[in-house]
């Protein structure tokens, strides 16, 4: 291409980018207008199903070469900067900085929220329940080891509710300042990242080294980028914040490895019209109990899409998911028919089906 081409090619490139930023902050106008209407009614600023509606007729218009995750990546970005012009409000999250739980936050409340990172489960509901924020993120499940206990706990113990589910992709890095495989004499990391990469640690020979496991594979890449002949399995965002090389990206065993992480907040959703709904149920200790409760959901025509049993407090629950709104008839009847039995924790937009 001439370089005469080329520049008629950026100049059109800076004429929509004029464009663009000229329409983004009659957008953000519109937000703040939107914004001083909900602080007087006291409506919700962050409505995932609002948000799922407007990515959905935009994919549906969509004739260009942009696909409906990158519509997604672009427009998400968008919402979470017009919260912050709505009304800044504080999310907490599991830590630390850099974590799996902060990449999950940051991908529905944007760069430019304000964060609060908190070292246990149990502190992200206590910050969100005394309103010292407004949202919580907190880990609930994970495709290669299971539900997480202290997350079932806590939404028993604390009466707040889930609002959005968010699904990532797990990939772990292995990185160091080592130029060669052969020079890392130890590797940092949680427990859990160990045994997600076990295959790539026994193919390259480390399976020998010394595992060191830590809190946070946050923590892990700090430690390998002071001292020598260290590494640290950790996520490319932790990494990046230490500027620790990158030796091996996505070294984790199964290429599926998902987490599923709930948003938290004292408010409930409005249907969508795709909802999910979470429930936890204490059901008696008499035989057929469970049976008969199963049972009523068939015969409403509800689909569960996930039922765990979990042991909190010495007493026996079951967590369970199934499509639906808690407003919906079928669903309303489920509820006052075993009331004594269920703990209704959430109905939000529905992401996936299950992990």
């Amino acid at each position: 291409m001439s370089e005469e081409g080329l520049k008629e090619l950026r100049s059109k490139l800076d004429s929509i980018d004029n464009e663009l930023l000229k329409l983004l902050n009659e957008r953000m106008e519109l937000v703040h207008q939107v914004g001083v209407l909900k602080a007087q009614s006291g409506g919700a600023i962050y409505r995932p199903d609002r948000e799922k509606a407007i990515i959905d007729r935009l994919d549906s218009i969509n004739k260009g070469k942009l696909n409906r995750k990158a519509i997604e990546a672009l427009f998400l970005e968008i919402f979470a900067v017009s919260r912050t012009f709505e009304l800044p409000e504080n999310v907490a999250y599991l830590g630390p900085e850099g974590s799996f739980t902060h990449q999950a936050a940051e991908t529905r409340f944007g760069a430019m929220s304000s964060y609060i990172s908190i070292g246990s489960i149990k502190g992200v509901f206590r910050e969100v329940s005394t309103k010292k924020a407004r949202f919580g993120v907190i880990p609930i499940e994970n495709s290669s080891n299971g539900i997480v206990s202290d997350t079932i706990s806590c939404l028993s113990n604390y009466n707040l509710k889930i609002i959005a589910e968010v699904i990532l992709d797990i990939h772990h890095t292995l990185a160091t300042t080592c130029d060669k495989v052969s020079d890392i004499k130890r590797i940092y990391s949680k427990d859990i990242a160990f045994d997600q990469c076990h295959n790539f640690l026994e193919n390259f020979g480390l399976d020998e080294v010394e595992h060191i496991p830590v809190e946070s594979t946050t923590k892990a890449a700090k430690f390998a980028l002071n001292e020598p002949n260290s590494a640290a399995i950790c996520s490319h965002v932790g990494a990046k914040m230490y500027n620790l090389p990158i030796l091996f990206e996505n070294i984790e065993d199964k290429d599926n490895n998902k987490t599923r992480f709930f948003i938290i907040s004292d408010f409930e959703n409005a249907s969508s019209g795709n909802d999910k709904t979470s429930i936890l149920a204490k059901l008696p200790n008499t035989p057929g109990a469970l049976v008969d409760f199963l049972t009523s959901f068939n015969k409403a025509g509800i689909n569960l899409t996930k039922i765990k049993s979990h042991i909190v407090e010495g007493i026996s629950i079951f967590f369970i998911d199934f499509d639906g709104h808690k407003d919906d008839e079928n669903v309303k009847k489920i509820f006052e028919k075993h009331k004594n039995s269920i703990k209704f924790l959430g109905s939000y937009v529905k992401e996936i089906d299950d992990i």
